[in-house]
């Protein structure tokens, strides 16, 4: 390709990213499916491509719908382990924050819920209300007629709409959630942990690192037990970790996170979802094929003093 055919992608390539990780929940699919979109770009007759845009957009839709149907993707989603993958704020694959529909897309509960979608209407959700394209031209991209297009918004904006969502938090709201969630963790008691969470507070993790013992709990008696285990600095926890990592607040996809960070290098988020005051919902994510991508965001902003987080 000629330096102008490359730099037409390029100057697509964020938008194309933000656009799949919504579509895949994950960082690493996302790079992927834009790879592959880049392929295909390389390999089109370009001369017949009108709207070179438009084309890139399909393109990576469909090539992201190909992934959500694999089976192999199925199978390991159906483990009932899988969360997605959590992303620092200020990282551009999180894409365009302007509007409240584009903030919530991004939110670990958004991401989570849109797992139950069928990949035809996740797509158009995303389409529609992260990226506000028309029916018209949703339908052009994913072979459906306007009416099919209209249906799936509708239906999938009902079921997100279920998801309780908390945005627009920023690093000084984020952080006070955190703190209160430390200092009680720090107390050394449980009941402390318990104030915290609402009656029907849930946690889940994906299975990995010092979380791994709690997959799904639901009471918040037993999720303060098993959240002072687990940041416990124990020698067990030490040894799994190779070290004793530190705490700090930190905004993850929109919401207010603890981070367990060694030396330079991410090894635990737990995602809170706050919810009159209280906390609803934490996620925990230890599996290291599914923090590179923010731990090297991390890095970057550690050497550069901008610094996402503060001590806990």
């Amino acid at each position: 390709m000629d330096a102008a055919t490359v730099e037409r992608f390029e100057a697509n390539r964020r938008r194309l990213a933000s656009l799949a990780y919504r579509l895949l929940g994950s960082a690493a699919d996302a790079e992927d499916a834009v790879q592959d979109t880049y392929l295909r770009w390389h390999a089109a007759e370009r001369q017949h491509i009108e709207v070179p845009e438009a084309w890139l957009t399909r393109v990576l839709t469909n090539v992201s719908l190909d992934r959500l149907r694999s089976a192999q993707l199925r199978r390991e989603r159906a483990a009932g382990d899988w969360l997605p993958e959590p992303l620092l704020d200020g990282d551009p694959m999180l894409g365009p924050a302007d509007t409240v529909e584009q903030r919530e897309s991004v939110t670990m509960a958004v991401l989570t819920l849109m797992e139950r979608l069928q990949p035809v209407e996740r797509a158009v959700y995303v389409l529609r209300e992260a990226f506000a394209y028309s029916h018209a031209e949703i339908a052009a991209m994913l072979d459906i007629t306007e009416s099919a297009s209209q249906q799936h918004a509708h239906r999938s904006r009902r079921r997100v709409a279920a998801a309780r969502v908390v945005t627009g938090l920023d690093d000084a709201a984020a952080g006070r959630v955190v703190e209160a969630f430390l200092a009680a963790a720090a107390s050394g008691r449980v009941d402390r942990l318990v104030a915290l969470l609402t009656e029907d507070a849930t946690a889940i993790s994906d299975g990995a690192g010092p979380v791994r013992r709690w997959a799904r709990l639901s009471k918040p008696e037993r999720i303060a037990a098993a959240l002072r285990a687990a940041l416990r600095p124990t020698a067990a926890i030490q040894r799994l970790v190779g070290g004793s990592p530190q705490l700090r607040a930190a905004l993850v996809n929109g919401g207010p996170a603890l981070v367990a960070v060694l030396g330079d290098r991410v090894v635990g988020v737990v995602v809170m979802e706050p919810r009159d005051g209280r906390i609803a919902v934490l996620r925990g994510i230890s599996d290291p094929q599914r923090l590179g991508r923010l731990s090297r965001q991390w890095q970057r902003r550690h050497r550069t003093g901008d610094e996402a987080a503060r001590p806990g």
